[in-house]
């Protein structure tokens, strides 16, 4: 069979509801759904608002018309101006293993070294596996501890890349 098309496009205003519906259906897939995880991040019921903000870039993933996955780039909270972090990247089932995650990257690293950013940094958890294999094939490096104010003290993995 063959597998699935994808578009990838910037986050617009009708895509708030389904982000939020995929993050908060991803995160408690690994067990990210308690205090210190992203799911209860303020801007996840309304993604389009705040990736607008300077030097911020979201980005969709559609199959079939059907908004299946997204990620972002912005600066780091907390963090020197010359570090941006990758955010919400979260992908429904359907949408793995399409090869939309490593574009969906690619994209937000670029528009990362637009806005002139250095350094991307990212948060993960053990357990999801397949993403840190996407994010060290793509030269991303693991830290000892995190840098930043993101207040996701759930996470337990950190990275960084050069740009």
């Amino acid at each position: 069979m063959k597998p699935a098309e994808y578009t990838i496009r910037p986050i617009e205003p009708r895509d708030d509801a389904a982000i939020a519906r995929i993050i908060r259906t991803v995160m408690p897939e690994f067990g990210a759904c308690g205090s210190g995880f992203a799911i209860n991040d303020p801007e996840v019921d309304w993604m389009h608002r705040a990736y607008g903000a300077p030097r911020s870039a979201y980005f969709v993933v559609e199959v079939n018309g059907e908004v299946v996955g997204g990620g972002g780039v912005a600066p780091l909270e907390g963090g020197d101006a010359s570090v941006c972090e990758l955010r919400k990247m979260y992908f429904l089932p359907t949408a793995r293993g399409l090869g939309a995650g490593a574009a969906v990257m690619n994209i937000c690293l670029q528009k990362a070294r637009e806005f002139g950013f250095t350094t991307c940094y990212l948060e993960t958890l053990t357990g999801m596996n397949a993403a840190m294999r996407l994010y060290e094939r793509s030269g991303f490096r693991r830290i000892d501890a995190p840098i930043g104010a993101t207040g996701h003290g759930g996470c337990d993995i950190w990275y960084l890349k050069d740009l």
